[in-house]
């Protein structure tokens, strides 16, 4: 089949790599336009780009697909279907309407279940023990077309994001290649259920602060659910102190009573009050520093006893 693709993070790239190599002529690559990133904030193509670039096809990045000149050339290269994966930008109807089979979406989630920009990150912040991908028919309404496709996967009781969306990428690979060979052979999507939809709103800085007064599985999801993007936030004497990774404290432990926010420091472990019981801090990242063990940043830093994370900690 003669397909345009639009994707832009690396998410995107093995869905890109296995309609090719199942045998699909990808008439063009759509994705955003450069951006800066890393640390100097040097403006580089997307990953999808490079990915493209180097299997040498052809690639657009229109400012808006609204824009007229992307409209023309689409209707030019005129695919029968397009692929969408994490593109970036909403497709207006003009848009949607130029394509004979559609653009067909995957989205990292067992729709109606949490459709928007974060599925991942909310389901865990939510705590699912499901999560899953799904091929769908874009339409107008935000995520809310006809599906082709769902695959069901268990969450892991220590899974982050990033390490879920890994997985989820991978499994949404094979589930598009399905998807077109159902659109290939004329099968028809299944109007999407109206019941059971959830919102996933885009998960920003402000969203991973951590509040120790909040209960330690609540404070562990956060965590899981922002590494590595944005990174879970808290403050340590007046400065910002990324939380990476963090457990359960294990029963045997000899943990004292904390307060919300107190710190415990243990030879190999490092503790800290929540609402309800402590939390173990695993691997953390102080302010200019790299990320280091939660033990290593102890040995180093010397808190104080009584020490607190949070607002005001000193």
């Amino acid at each position: 089949m003669r397909i345009a693709f639009a994707g832009t993070p690396r998410t995107a790239v093995p869905s890109l790599r296995a309609l090719l190599a199942a045998g699909h002529r990808i008439e063009a690559v759509i994705t955003r336009p450069d951006a800066p990133a890393g640390r100097g904030k040097k403006v580089v193509d997307s990953p999808v780009a490079q990915e493209a670039r180097r299997l040498g096809l052809r690639v657009l990045k229109p400012a808006h697909p609204r824009d007229e000149d992307f409209v023309a050339r689409l209707g030019e290269i005129a695919p029968q279907a397009c692929a969408v994966v994490a593109y970036g930008a909403l497709l207006p109807q003009n848009v949607l309407d130029l394509v004979p089979h559609g653009w067909i979406n995957l989205h990292f989630s067992l729709l109606p279940r949490w459709r928007g920009a974060a599925p991942v990150q909310r389901a865990l912040m939510a705590g699912d023990e499901f999560s899953g991908v799904t091929t769908f028919r874009i339409v107008k309404q935000l995520d809310a077309g006809p599906i082709y496709r769902l695959r069901r996967v268990a969450v892991g009781p220590e899974e982050t994001a990033g390490e879920l969306l890994g997985r989820l990428a991978d499994l949404g690979a094979g589930t598009l290649v399905d998807t077109f060979t159902d659109i290939a052979a004329g099968r028809e999507p299944t109007p999407q259920s109206p019941d059971g939809v959830t919102l996933a709103r885009k998960v920003g800085v402000e969203d991973a602060h951590l509040e120790w007064t909040r209960p330690a599985d609540e404070l562990i999801r956060l965590i899981r659910a922002t590494s590595p993007s944005p990174g879970a936030w808290t403050e340590f004497e007046g400065r910002r102190f990324k939380v990476l990774g963090a457990r359960r404290v294990v029963q045997d432990m000899d943990a004292a009573v904390l307060a919300a926010g107190e710190l415990d420091v243990h030879p190999h472990a490092v503790l800290v009050g929540a609402a309800d019981a402590p939390v173990e801090l695993t691997s953390v990242q102080a302010f200019g520093k790299k990320a280091m063990t939660a033990a290593e940043w102890a040995r180093g830093a010397k808190p104080a006893p009584g020490a607190r994370l949070g607002d005001g900690a000193s």
